[in-house]
């Protein structure tokens, strides 16, 4: 009997060692994604209207592939930040013009890859377009990279007009040859957008809103996005003129990391 029972405890010992080890991983499985705080929306449930072109869930980016984090290409923003661009598409409506966003809420995931990124200086196939004059190994010194975005935080919001009726974009190919995004508007990648001077997230001084070398109708773009919507609460970056924060911030110091997707928003549409 006690050779049995030194057996049998054995045999629980070892079956309970199994269900622990396999276990594990269904816990880890069920883990789940961080979700967005309930002031978040989908930018479409605010403004359908505004063309969305989010760029970094696609590989027509200055990374050359589906950025960390981008799931669907899905315009997310605090509800201010969202209720703010829905006000300036108001008024642009009426002018022939509307908005045009490339990239809205990031999560922290996707700034770590543009870091990892902009550390491999192997990587250049996207060079020629983006980042033309610009050494890789300036990206951080120059500020173009960092390891914070204020993306993350939620009312930051990347975009451009549009004339109406808005034209198609033409797909991206990856592998096409690559012009600089500070070519004249008919030779650079064919953006259905207003001429701005420079095409978005071009890593280069032309960029900043005020570049005395942008004139006559690609300052007056820039100038009119810059103007509808300071006016409405979303302040300018200087250094990029498709930038813009809607001030004040309902987060001020949170970086989120919840992904890109309608999942993230708790079932709210």
């Amino acid at each position: 009997m006690t050779r049995i029972s030194t057996a049998f405890r054995g045999l629980v010992t070892a079956l309970a060692a199994l269900v622990a080890v396999t276990a594990a991983p269904a816990t880890a499985q069920a883990k789940q994604e961080p979700k967005a705080p309930e002031d978040f929306v989908a930018l479409r449930s605010v403004d359908p209207t505004i063309i969305q072109e989010m760029r970094y869930v696609t590989r027509h980016n200055f990374v050359g592939e589906p950025v960390d984090g981008y799931r669907q290409p899905l315009c997310i923003l605090t509800r201010p930040a969202a209720e703010a661009l829905h006000r300036a598409q108001t008024r642009l409506l009426r002018q022939g013009y509307s908005l045009k966003v490339y990239d809205c809420y990031r999560p922290q995931r996707a700034v770590d890859h543009f870091v990892r990124w902009a550390e491999d200086l192997d990587d250049q196939r996207m060079k020629a377009e983006f980042y033309p004059e610009i050494d890789k190994t300036r990206l951080f010194a120059d500020g173009y990279i960092a390891e914070k975005s204020g993306h993350s935080r939620g009312s930051t919001v990347d975009l451009t007009l549009v004339r109406l009726p808005a034209k198609p974009t033409r797909p991206y190919h990856p592998g096409q040859p690559l012009v600089p995004c500070y070519a004249p508007q008919d030779e650079r990648f064919p953006d259905n957008s207003v001429d701005m001077g420079t095409g978005f997230d071009c890593f280069d001084t032309r960029s900043h809103t005020l570049d005395p070398r942008i004139q006559g109708t690609q300052r007056a773009n820039r100038l009119l996005l810059k103007d509808t919507l300071e006016d409405v609460g979303l302040v300018n970056l200087p250094e990029e003129w498709w930038h813009f924060t809607y001030k004040p911030e309902p987060y001020t110091d949170t970086y989120f990391d919840f992904p890109v997707s309608a999942k993230s928003l708790a079932g709210r549409r």
